[in-house]
């Protein structure tokens, strides 16, 4: 089952560095990301959103690759590749436009975190800081535990188990704690 964690950086920048570092744990195999969404309030009070996992997976080129080969099997059948090659990768750019497009205007399904939980949490944070929403299906958690502990974070919202979510909350605190004793 995934585990869905969001947490408030003090700053614009941190929560992309947050994703850096859980990227290479992901090709560390530390844990396993089913949707990342990065929020950014600027000083003039919009919200951005970046969607940061391709939660199609790479159908598109996929798709493409399956419409070239099949294009040009079919035109060989018709002993005409070019024109089959051309068609295939008409349709495939056809299609591309269309799922696109209807992913713009809502017509597909939201796919990992939802958008209007995303913008209504997200709206939630301080002009000038950043948050990362998390959908983690699988982690090493006392090697994510010690990567969020480099991080200063505030949870917003979690559906970690209360013993999991204070961890959690240690971790994020942990900076702040070093900074305080340096002082």
């Amino acid at each position: 089952m995934s585990e869905l964690i969001c947490i408030a950086f003090k700053d614009s920048g941190t929560a992309d560095r947050v994703l850096d570092e859980l990227r290479a744990m992901e090709t560390n195999y530390v844990l396993d990301l089913e949707d990342a969404v990065i929020v950014v309030r600027d000083m003039s009070g919009k919200v951005h959103l970046k969607q940061c996992v391709d939660v199609f997976g790479g159908a598109t080129v996929h798709g493409v690759s399956l419409g070239v080969l099949w294009g040009g099997l079919m035109g060989l059948l018709f002993i005409n590749p070019l024109a089959g090659l051309i068609g295939s990768l008409a349709g495939g750019a056809g299609a591309g436009a269309i799922t696109t497009a209807a992913s713009e205007y809502g017509l597909l399904s939201d796919y990992g975190i939802p958008d209007n939980f995303i913008k209504a949490l997200g709206s939630t944070i301080t002009r000038g800081t950043s948050a990362i929403f998390l959908l983690i299906h699988s982690a090493h958690q006392d090697k994510l535990l010690a990567g969020f502990s480099r991080y200063e974070g505030t949870i917003l919202n979690t559906s970690l188990s209360g013993e999991q979510e204070e961890k959690l909350r240690a971790a994020l605190t942990k900076q702040r704690d070093r900074a305080t004793a340096k002082n």
